[in-house]
């Protein structure tokens, strides 16, 4: 079995932080987004191999964080486009993984910027048993956000209907871009693509799948976060640092009261200030502040000022002086 994590969004909702990285490298407590992925597919011998596909934009980035990670199984394989309106679509994307680096093993697919609670050899071990085409699905417990994703309806633990992002959402039960597909299955994306259906959201080639043959839903409680705007990461942050901080080694607090749920990275200060829940990157200076729920990128410079739920782009300098709209 092989297996394909999904990296190749450019996150503009997270824009000035994911405007030079890719958001799977983001850093969650002590790990990145992607590690907690990658460790456990690293982990399950049934998976020989785990393609990393991306964008030429990003390339690089993983490039460099493969080589330097201990990683055994991960490769890139590049998708050709470097700006978000030349994306291919998800769907599009894993059809030219797929002839690309001519899988023809089961396939697993799961979305780098996805956080789970539930152990990944489950899923798999759910998969086999069915035999079936397969997806995750979560309870989001809300109508609101149930239409942001792709709405899952089951007969007992097969799935009869799939609406992609509905507007009247008839259950908050939505997938979560984790799915397992046998070897003969894979076939099938060339030819959705073949009759112009929608290349873009892995839902829609779902919706037309389970009209063809079952596919089944492994289902789950506990958390999940989709990371994909400053909330969420801050959401995704606060669960794994369960109200604890983490400061590393080589950082400096001073004078200052860390609340629940802060990351200050290598290198950053923190001086005469009070933090709740907050991302502060590396080599950032904070002095005289209060800031919550926020996100401060690398070699930033705050000084007193009182804030709450920003999104600061890197080398920015902002104190007393400047001006409000400086704030993004």
């Amino acid at each position: 079995m092989k297996a394909v994590v999904l990296a190749g969004g450019y996150a503009t909702r997270l824009w000035p932080i994911t405007k030079n990285r890719p958001k799977m490298l983001l850093p969650v407590g002590e790990d990145t987004v992607i590690d907690i992925i990658f460790d456990e597919l690293e982990s399950d011998e049934r998976i020989s191999e785990v393609y990393v596909s991306t964008n030429e934009a990003f390339a690089e980035d993983f490039e460099r964080y493969l080589s330097e990670s201990g990683f055994e199984k991960p490769t890139l394989s590049v998708e050709e486009t470097t700006e978000e309106e030349e994306k291919f679509g998800v769907v599009g994307a894993l059809a030219q993984l797929i002839d690309r680096e001519d899988v023809e093993e089961d396939l697993l697919v799961v979305a780098g910027d996805n956080l789970l609670s539930f152990p990944m050899s489950d899923f798999v071990d759910y998969f086999k048993d069915k035999g079936t085409p397969t997806l995750a699905a979560y309870d989001v417990g809300s109508y609101q956000r149930a239409k942001s994703y792709g709405l899952v309806e089951l007969d007992g633990e097969r799935v009869v209907d799939f609406q992609e992002k509905p507007d009247n959402p008839k259950s908050t039960l939505v997938s979560i871009a984790c799915y397992a597909f046998p070897a003969d299955t894979l076939p099938l994306f060339d030819e959705y693509l073949a009759a112009d259906n929608n290349p873009d959201e892995p839902g829609w080639f779902i919706q037309w799948l389970q009209g063809r043959e079952a596919v089944h839903a492994y289902t789950f409680d506990g958390a999940w976060f989709d990371i994909g705007t400053p909330e969420s990461y801050l959401d995704a942050i606060s669960w794994k640092l369960d109200g604890e901080n983490y400061v590393h080694e080589t950082a400096t607090v001073e004078n200052s009261e860390l609340g629940d749920n802060v990351h200050v990275m290598a290198g950053a200060e923190v001086v005469n200030s009070h933090l709740e829940q907050t991302v502060v990157f590396p080599d950032t200076s904070i002095r005289d502040s209060d800031i919550r729920r926020s996100i401060i990128d690398r070699e930033t410079r705050i000084e007193g000022l009182d804030f709450a739920g920003a999104l600061i782009g890197a080398h920015t300098r902002i104190t007393q002086e400047d001006q409000p709209e400086q704030l993004s």
